[in-house]
């Protein structure tokens, strides 16, 4: 979008090359190597939404659907930290810390911001942390220490209307 369009007509070439901007490059190496060497599976489950809108709204605080989730799967990962893992070369490295990585679009592609220890967090403290950080990547204002060393990431779509997806 932040690129004049193709040349059109008999003598226009038969593709434009543009060049990636760091952060592209970055995200394009990183996205290569989480699904390349990594054993990776995708779940996926409908829930039911009507009892957390209702709990959302009693809350009368600015907290999102997204907020919750990750509240919600941080507080499983603390249940089951088997799945708060990644798998190395030659062995298994179990999380101790929950460090939620939340998925935010950007201009050039997908940054994702952590939320460091969210388990631990209140669903108030998890609000005002995403919204900041989500704004501060919109801006391009993270430090690298903002958006690395996640121990599980968490995409969402559902506001989009989609029901089912494989990032």
């Amino acid at each position: 979008a932040t690129t004049a369009p193709p040349p059109r007509g008999p003598s226009a070439p038969p593709y434009t090359d543009v060049p990636l901007s760091q952060i592209r490059k970055t995200i394009a190496k990183r996205l290569a190597q989480s699904i390349g060497p990594i054993p990776t599976f995708y779940l996926t489950t409908e829930v039911d939404m009507e009892r957390v809108w209702e709990a959302r709204e009693a809350l009368q605080t600015k907290v999102s659907f997204n907020d919750i989730v990750i509240k919600a799967l941080a507080l499983a990962l603390r249940q089951h930290p088997a799945c708060n893992a990644w798998w190395q070369d030659d062995h298994i490295r179990y999380w101790n810390e929950v460090h939620i990585s939340m998925a935010v679009a950007i201009e050039e592609g997908l940054i994702t911001p952590v939320i460091r220890h969210a388990d631990q967090k209140s669903l108030r403290e998890i609000a005002a942390e995403s919204r900041d950080l989500a704004a501060r990547a919109r801006e391009r204002k993270l430090k690298p220490e903002e958006y690395t060393g996640g121990t599980f990431s968490v995409s969402n779509l559902g506001m989009l209307d989609i029901d089912e997806f494989t990032a």
